[in-house]
C-alpha cells in the first residue's frame, strides 16, 4: 500500500486530534498515583474522549488480523510490560512506572501519543529509563526533514540508547497514521543511516521507541495483547505523530501539558 501524502485539509484535522489526544495525557496525569487501578484511569479517559471531546477512543474493539478485538479504550503498560497492557483491577503501587497510550479519532483521524508516569518515587534506574526514552524519542524526531530516510530515525534512536547499556524493542514500530490507525510506511527505531524509504513532506506516522534496561527480548502473555521483556527488565515508551513538513517536522500531538523537549 503506498505511503499517504496529507493534503491541508488533512493535516488540519489531524491537528485537532493529535492536540485531543494530548490533552487526555494532560487530564490523566494527577490521577496517576498509588491506589488507583488501570481501570479507573481508563474509564476516566474514555469518559473525557467520548462525553467532553465527542471523540472515539481508537484502540476500543480494535482488531487487526490475528487478534481478538482489544477490550479497552487506552493502554497501560506498566513496569516490564512493553507496550499494549490491557488495563484492570490491578492499582498501581508506589515506585510503578506506567505507560498510558491514548489514541483518539476525531472527524475520521486518528492522533497517537504515549508517556511514561512515574507513580510515587521510582528507582533510579527506573527514572534514568524514562529519561533516555524519552530523550531517545526526540532523537528521532529531530532527524525528520525532507530527503532524509527511515533508517535515518531508527539510527538515531539506536545510535543513543545502545551504547548507555539499553536496548532497543525490535517486534514493534512507528506507524504511518491518518484516516486508518495504522498505514504505511512502517517506523524501525533502529537502523542505518540513509537507507529505506525517502521522507516527504505532508508524510504522517508516530514514532515510538520501547527501550529496555535489559535485552531486547519479549513474549506475549496469555491476554492476546500484553507484551512483556522475556527476562523481566523495566521497559519504557514515548510516543508522538509527526508530520513532515517543507523544512523539517511538526509535532502533532502537542498540548499545553506536553513534556518539554529535552535539550538537542
Amino acid at each position: 500500500m503506498p505511503v499517504s501524502i496529507k493534503t491541508p485539509q488533512e493535516i488540519e484535522k489531524m491537528r485537532v486530534a493529535g492536540r485531543l489526544t494530548s490533552e487526555v495525557l494532560d487530564y490523566i496525569t494527577p490521577f496517576v498515583k498509588p491506589g488507583v487501578t488501570t481501570d479507573e484511569l481508563n474509564m476516566l479517559c474514555h469518559n473525557l474522549i467520548v462525553d467532553k471531546q465527542h471523540g472515539i477512543p481508537a484502540p476500543l474493539n480494535y482488531a487487526p488480523d490475528g487478534h481478538k478485538p482489544y477490550p479497552k479504550s487506552i493502554c497501560t503498560s506498566i513496569n516490564h510490560q512493553v507496550c499494549h497492557g490491557v488495563p484492570s483491577n490491578k492499582a498501581l503501587k508506589n515506585g510503578d512506572i506506567v505507560n498510558l497510550d491514548i489514541t483518539v479519532i476525531k472527524d475520521g483521524y486518528h492522533g497517537d501519543s504515549s508517556r511514561m508516569f512515574c507513580v510515587g518515587e521510582p528507582s533510579i534506574q527506573a527514572r534514568r529509563l524514562c529519561e533516555i526514552t524519552y530523550q531517545s524519542l526526540w532523537r528521532g524526531i529531530r532527524a525528520v526533514k525532507p530527503g532524509a530516510y527511515l533508517g535515518d530515525i531508527g539510527h538515531a534512536i539506536q545510535s543513543f540508547v545502545e551504547p548507555l547499556g539499553y536496548s532497543v524493542v525490535r517486534e514493534f514500530c512507528g506507524h504511518g497514521i491518518g484516516r486508518r490507525f495504522h498505514e504505511e510506511p512502517q517506523i524501525l527505531h533502529y537502523g542505518r543511516p540513509k537507507t529505506g524509504l525517502k521522507l516527504e513532506a505532508g508524510m504522517t506516522f508516530t514514532i515510538e521507541p520501547m527501550i529496555n534496561v535489559g535485552k531486547a527480548a519479549i513474549k506475549h502473555l496469555g491476554d492476546g495483547w500484553t507484551v512483556v521483556t522475556k527476562d523481566h527488565s523495566l521497559s519504557a515508551q514515548y510516543e508522538h505523530t509527526i508530520l513532515v513538513t517543507d523544512t523539517g517536522f511538526e509535532i502533532l500531538t502537542v498540548s499545553d501539558g506536553c513534556p518539554p523537549p529535552p535539550a538537542p
